[in-house]
């Protein structure tokens, strides 16, 4: 018999209590060395890397992957790790710090290996979030604040954009679906804050505005049958107009459009 699939939300903020200065403490006392760059270079610009706690067997540390948990040095040698994570009552197959430097961004895309009822589930725990932070989701900004929890439906297509000075380091946790993160999901979402729409987002909203007063700038855009010519179009037009967006914007809203279209 096939699992039934579970409709769950894009996102909720689970109701616990997360203790984050033990974990604090520890990513202070990290070796600067441990840090390694994302495996997945195409998906990002700037700063984007990691350390491993725990991973599977055989595998690149920074990687969702099969096989059995291995708790790795870095873990091992500073209990307050787990003390931090005290309250989570999940089977943890993979736990990373990841880092996204100032001024770096990470390309819209989805991680497929999430997908179906029995996909390990996405929890971040962000220890540094900078308010200048865009965590992107389904065009919505979610607002993770640090010390929280947070089930994250990453299948779905997002984002991350730091337009900040300072890093954001999230712990990031793939746990096994079962029935004390699903309850955890559905109690926090009568808490979960509003999304919000993101800096790029409300830059793209200003544009299009502009774009329905000026008729003649559209036009000029449809000629362009080339998807790739089209978006390097739009942002070059949107930035001399003062509307500063990234290519992930426009493809989002031509996704929309031939959403309509159809």
């Amino acid at each position: 018999m096939q699992p039934v699939q579970r409709s769950r939300p894009g996102f909720s903020r689970l109701p616990l209590v997360i203790d984050p200065a033990p974990m604090l403490a520890a990513l202070a006392d990290l070796d600067d060395a441990l840090w390694q760059p994302h495996f997945n270079r195409d998906y990002y610009q700037g700063d984007w890397s990691g350390v491993g706690l725990i991973t599977t067997e055989s595998q690149v540390a920074l990687v969702h992957g099969e096989g059995p948990a291995i708790k790795r040095q870095p873990w091992l040698d500073d209990p307050r790790w787990a003390r931090g994570l005290a309250g989570l009552e999940v089977e943890i197959r993979n736990a990373r710090l990841l880092r996204l430097g100032p001024h770096s961004h990470i390309r819209e895309h989805r991680d497929y290996d999430l997908g179906g009822p029995e996909a390990d589930m996405r929890l971040h725990v962000p220890l540094l979030a900078p308010e200048e932070v865009d965590f992107m989701l389904e065009d919505q900004r979610v607002p993770m604040r640090a010390g929280e929890c947070w089930f994250l439906d990453l299948y779905r297509p997002h984002s991350v954009d730091n337009h900040g000075d300072r890093p954001r380091i999230h712990l990031v946790i793939d746990c096994r679906p079962g029935p004390w993160v699903d309850a955890a999901i559905d109690a926090g979402l009568a808490t979960t804050p509003a999304a919000g729409e993101g800096r790029f987002n409300r830059a793209y909203a200003g544009f299009s505005r502009w774009l329905e007063q000026h008729p003649q700038q559209a036009v000029a855009l449809d000629p362009l049958q080339d998807r790739e010519v089209l978006i390097s179009r739009i942002l070059e037009l949107g930035q001399a107009q003062g509307f500063v967006f990234g290519a992930d914007q426009v493809r989002a809203a031509l996704r929309r459009q031939r959403q309509v279209v159809r």
